[in-house]
């Protein structure tokens, strides 16, 4: 089976743009992930990231992402002006998804729980917010599947009647670029993805 490129996949969105500015609403997992996708995507997009995390812990490490989220889309500049809207704090319902899975190994089906909970909410937030497109900055991490993530949110596009933008921004040198954007803003990097299981695995 050959391997979807999804990068390409992208190129031919954007391509097709015309100069105009659809909407874009950008699920994010935390800012240091979305530095590259926003410095990038805002060039082409009108961007609402929606920061929607409930597997965080413990929770003041939400309190701390989402604080660095927010600085970070007040001091970029941007071709086009970057919004933000973030979801009410509720881990119980991270537990709730992946009840039974707790004891899987990081990447594994625990893992694809968790990234179909935040990226319904995100399509369910563009149906909400009619927006043009929605992604997610996932795709950045050398340690998450892109096709998976790909896969998923092409399903959600077609229940939610919102298209999907294709995306693997770790191509073309995107979680270099992110890495160096956080030494530029002084982000915070947290060293594990974000859950107590990760945490632990850590």
């Amino acid at each position: 089976m050959n391997k979807i490129n999804y990068q390409k996949q992208l190129d031919g969105v954007i391509e097709k743009l015309g100069g105009t500015a659809p909407t874009l609403l950008l699920h994010s997992c935390c800012a240091p992930c979305s530095s590259y996708c926003i410095e990038y995507l805002s060039q082409f997009f009108r961007i609402t990231v929606f920061y929607y995390n409930p597997n965080l812990y413990p929770d003041d490490e939400y309190a701390r992402r989402s604080s660095e989220q927010k600085r970070l889309i007040s001091e970029m500049k941007t071709k086009y002006p970057v919004d933000y809207i973030d979801e009410e704090f509720d881990s119980s319902v991270f537990y709730e998804a992946v009840k039974g899975l707790e004891k899987e190994p990081e990447g594994g089906a625990r893992c694809r729980k968790c990234f179909e909970l935040r990226l319904s909410e995100t399509a369910k937030q563009a149906q909400k917010l009619g927006a043009d497109y929605f992604t997610t900055t996932l795709t950045i991490s050398p340690l998450k599947n892109a096709q998976l993530l790909n896969e998923i949110g092409q399903s959600l596009a077609a229940e939610y009647g919102v298209p999907w933008l294709p995306s693997d921004f770790k191509k073309r040198e995107g979680y270099k670029r992110s890495i160096e954007l956080s030494k530029e803003y002084g982000l915070y990097r947290q060293d594990y993805c974000g859950c107590v299981f990760s945490k632990m695995e850590n």
